[in-house]
């Protein structure tokens, strides 16, 4: 199932300048270099022996298990490049906005005499800046999977079928299927 908080993870990884280690010995060396040389801390983090850890910087082991080899990925990721990470949310959200291409199921709640039927759409558009920050500081937050959905909707039903104000005023905009999803950054 396609989610909002990892499509905007992914949008922002889009703007790494290098690539992620890939070796699980590369991965781990990083990580213990984030913990300022701390191979128990990491151990912890990672839910494994001091030792082993030891092993993994040393590459004595050089393939970890698949759960392990997941959690380090993921460990990897989210600490990877933290000052492009920000420089690219700080340009969505001041000056470029973000590319939305998503296709769902939207339901309209409108004016008496229009229909309120849901239906899918495949749309592709840009979204402002304003709603950009609006999603990157509650993915940043840590708002839940709904609440970051109901954002979405606000943003394309203010983007998109209200126009900027421009028509469709009172039309609510739902999201309530999620078929497909990607952020550009």
């Amino acid at each position: 199932m396609v989610t909002v908080e990892e499509e905007l993870g992914r949008a922002v990884q889009g703007a790494f300048t290098r690539p992620v280690p890939k070796s699980a010995g590369a991965q781990v060396r990083y990580l213990v270099r984030r913990h300022k040389g701390s191979t128990q801390q990491v151990a912890d983090l990672l839910g494994i022996s001091r030792r082993t850890v030891e092993r993994y910087v040393k590459d004595q082991i050089k393939h970890p298990r698949p759960q392990l080899a997941a959690r380090l990925e993921g460990e990897v990721r989210t600490r990877w490049q933290p000052q492009v990470r920000a420089r690219a949310r700080q340009k969505a959200a001041t000056t470029d906005g973000i590319m939305i291409d998503v296709q769902a199921r939207f339901g309209y709640t409108a004016a008496a005499g229009s229909t309120d039927q849901s239906r899918i759409r495949h749309l592709t558009l840009a979204l402002p800046p304003h709603h950009a920050a609006r999603l990157l500081d509650a993915q940043a937050t840590g708002m839940t999977e709904d609440r970051l959905l109901q954002l979405t909707a606000e943003a394309l039903g203010e983007t998109y079928f209200r126009d900027n104000g421009r028509r469709a005023h009172g039309l609510e905009v739902e999201l309530t299927d999620l078929l497909d999803l990607q952020f550009r950054l």
